[in-house]
């Protein structure tokens, strides 16, 4: 099976270099080019042409762009992807720029089966899992886009990043390895699936792992998380407990806030005494997110001073917490609201 551009090896970089009759610098030079200097193939132009040809075909692009939408602000870019296979998936990729860099948004499956009831991405299903290079190569394909520095990557777009592990983290280390961006700078999300956050505990690499709760007690996680049923609290704290005994890392919370469910002063201080008697190592932080709107979910965010009160109480319990800002809102690319669409609002 002929590997996708982002997927190869560096042996197999080395071995069709090889088969092609050129020289061994050359895949130095093929690999310098995908990863160290983040170019398109046909912008290596130490390459010879034919060259550059010969690899362009032999090594494919694994996504085509379907829909390449830009913020009003200019600040947010989102690509919907069509992955090939036996038939087509669609996912999401979100470009956030700031004045000195970029992050991506990266998704790590076509769907969603978390089931989360306020997510645009649960509420379309499963269809499969990403390869790894159809993870890394969403990266590279934002990179040269920008004009800024990627130095951050989200595995926060369409997908459960645990329940595809192996290929997750085969990404993870693609991205440190290759293109050198640092593990700290590299985030995982989960919603929760405890075995996969004891095995990032393992790792080598001290990526940063961030837990999404939306609630302080199980009873009202359940009906938002469908998957606290199997691993509740007080297994994911454990879990989130150990990744940060085993990294000396600070765990990030996030904790999508959504008006008359969960946004209440005295949820603030539960959640706060929750975090606080974990212990975690580095202490705890808590991303606030009001809620982003989607279609199939009824409920929305609350004003923004009830957001700043949440945080605020969550400040006064011990426990870090910052209200972030909604970026993308308009091309529907912000937190909770990526879905496989050709055209918004279809």
């Amino acid at each position: 099976m002929t590997p996708n551009r982002y997927g190869a090896s560096v042996s197999e970089v080395e071995e069709l270099v090889r088969g092609l009759g050129e020289p061994a610098y050359r895949a130095r030079q093929v690999w310098d080019a995908l990863y160290r200097r983040a170019v398109p193939l046909e912008a290596a132009t130490d390459l010879p042409r034919r060259l550059r040809e010969q690899l362009e075909e032999a090594l494919p692009l694994a996504l085509r762009p379907v829909v390449d939408a830009t913020s009003a602000d200019g600040a947010t870019r989102k690509w919907l992807w069509a992955c090939g296979g036996r038939r087509d998936a669609q996912v999401e990729t979100v470009l956030m720029e700031y004045p000195d860099r970029a992050t991506v948004c990266v998704s790590s499956q076509a769907g969603c089966a978390m089931g989360c009831t306020f997510c645009a991405t649960g509420q379309e299903g499963f269809e499969r899992h990403l390869e790894s290079g159809e993870i890394v190569e969403q990266v590279l394909r934002a990179a040269h886009a920008s004009d800024r520095r990627v130095s951050n990557v989200v595995y926060m777009g369409m997908g459960e990043p645990l329940a595809n592990y192996d290929a997750v983290w085969t990404s993870v280390e693609r991205l440190h390895d290759a293109l050198g961006l640092s593990a700290r700078h590299l985030t995982v999300s989960t919603v929760g699936v405890v075995p996969g956050m004891r095995r990032l505990a393992r790792e080598r690499l001290p990526v940063t792992l961030a837990v999404s709760l939306h609630a302080p007690d199980d009873e009202l996680r359940s009906t938002l998380v469908p998957l606290n049923r199997r691993y509740p609290l007080g297994e994911v704290l454990d879990a989130a407990a150990e990744v940060a005994a085993a990294r000396g890392r600070r765990v990030t919370f996030e904790y999508a806030l959504i008006q008359d469910v969960n946004d209440g002063l005295e949820q603030a201080e539960r959640l706060a005494r929750l975090l606080v008697a974990v212990r975690l190592r580095g202490g705890a932080h808590v991303n606030v997110i009001p809620l982003n709107p989607t279609a199939g979910f009824d409920g929305r965010g609350p004003a923004p001073g009830i957001a700043r009160a949440f945080a605020a109480r969550l400040e006064a319990g011990g426990v870090r917490a910052t209200v972030r800002r909604n970026r993308g809102v308009d091309i529907d690319a912000a937190c909770g609201q990526l879905r496989a669409r050709e055209l918004t609002g279809s």
